[in-house]
């Protein structure tokens, strides 16, 4: 699908999507409970992979009430042996969490999926799940999917680099709790996305599973069960999502943007708020009523690290381009390990926008002063993250915008364009 965005201003109101990092692990979290129920959760391509992959596993996932319900039936820290193939399609999160639920079961799971996943590391991954007793390989031999998992593992020590993907880290706390000996996490580097990891020890108190930091990394105890207060669980709001959001009213406001599902949680991306503000938007964050408002402003560039915030790079761009200054993203080089290498994406779509972009290994230099952002025709990658960002980005450019590949929104943000349309931008599919 194509997607074509001219100049225009927004404003109103709108909500954000419930967190799809909330999301896969409470739908993982139940699988590993006898069961729960998810309130008010994302269903998008990615987090239904998830929720595959439990009932390959032997649970159940139910949809209720149009969707604002997930019913559960879980494995109970159990799973079986699939009888096919996991198809995580795009979903880098799917693949690292079920790969170490598989290294439970007492047999053999095969893990694929799309083209893109095929080309991101596990590597460190099946290192660590081989440490642990289990067998883990790559069919190519090159760490990457096609994976080939079996076990059961007991637990004990993983050792693995913290700078590859918080991901793996986040795995091996979930499939530690019910393993007889528990899971500890040695890093050998400094760990990047922290706040993911943060996330997850939320989501698993929740559940009733006891985690904790340790010097050298985290620790998991075994023999736990995974048990929801009540049963239940309900999803946050999604910073990631909200932060285009934020952006368009930031670059595009004709009065203000008011942007709902804004309570506080352990997401790093909540960062948002404060890099909107620090440019010059005008932003106000009533966190009882999980509302935020946003003011158009005349923003200047800054200097925004990444290493805990990837997600956050492409937003950065776009504001950057249409801000006065330069602005430096730095510690990005894991940003290249996502659907697409994002730096190198953002900096040709912005430059062929009109942008003045520098491109390093890990940093990305944006000169706004001399940016003149004019609408072109922008290859989506086939990432929801660099699809959203340069419709934002289209609001403020000259002309028209046209996005190809724009469905891939349905993988965090499915009503994305609609919030957009509604809010009073140019928007034709």
């Amino acid at each position: 699908m194509d997607v074509d965005i001219s100049q225009s201003t927004v404003s109103g109101r709108a909500r954000a999507p419930p967190s799809k990092s909330y999301t896969h692990r409470a739908i993982l979290a139940a699988g590993y409970a006898d069961g729960a129920t998810v309130r008010d959760p994302l269903l998008s391509a990615d987090t239904r992979a998830t929720a595959r992959a439990v009932e390959a596993f032997g649970g159940s996932v139910e949809e209720r009430d149009g969707g604002d319900t997930l019913v559960v039936e879980g494995f109970d820290g159990e799973p079986a042996v699939p009888d096919d193939v996991i198809d995580c399609a795009n979903s880098g999160t799917t693949m690292r969490l079920v790969t170490a639920a598989a290294s439970l079961a007492d047999g053999m799971t095969v893990l694929t999926g799309d083209e893109s996943l095929r080309s991101r590391p596990q590597g460190p991954l099946l290192k660590a799940v081989e440490q642990l007793g289990g067998r883990a390989e790559s069919t190519r031999d090159n760490g990457q999917a096609p994976l080939v998992v079996g076990g059961p593992i007991i637990g004990g020590t993983a050792a693995m680099p913290g700078d590859v993907s918080s991901q793996f880290v986040t795995a091996l706390l979930m499939a530690g709790a019910p393993t007889q000996a528990g899971v500890d996490v040695a890093l050998q580097t400094e760990l990047k996305s922290a706040p993911y990891v943060e996330i997850t020890q939320e989501v698993l108190e929740d559940f009733g599973v006891r985690t904790r930091k340790t010097k050298r990394g985290f620790s998991v105890q075994g023999s736990q069960r995974y048990r929801p207060t009540d049963g239940e669980y309900h999803v946050p709001g999604d910073f990631s999502s909200m932060s285009y959001l934020l952006a368009a009213g930031a670059l595009a406001a004709a009065d203000e943007v008011v942007v709902g599902g804004a309570k506080p949680s352990a997401q790093g991306d909540s960062a948002i708020v404060e890099i909107v503000e620090r440019m010059g938007a005008t932003v106000d964050w009533d966190r009882d009523a999980g509302e935020i408002t946003v003011s158009r402003g005349d923003l200047q560039g800054i200097e925004v690290g990444v290493a805990d915030i990837p997600d956050l790079l492409p937003t950065i761009a776009v504001l950057g381009a249409a801000a006065d200054g330069t602005t430096r993203i730095t510690d990005c080089e894991h940003v290249r390990y996502k659907e697409t290498d994002r730096v190198t994406a953002m900096a040709e779509s912005l430059t062929t926008m009109g942008a003045s972009v520098e491109e390093s290994r890990d940093e990305l230099t944006i000169h706004g002063e001399e940016s003149a952002l004019e609408g072109a025709t922008l290859d989506g990658r086939g990432d929801h993250r660099i699809v959203m960002s340069l419709a934002v980005a289209g609001l403020v450019a000259e002309g028209t915008t046209t996005i190809t590949g724009a469905e891939h929104v349905d993988v965090s943000f499915p009503e994305f364009f609609d919030v957009l349309t509604a809010l009073g931008a140019d928007v034709s599919r």
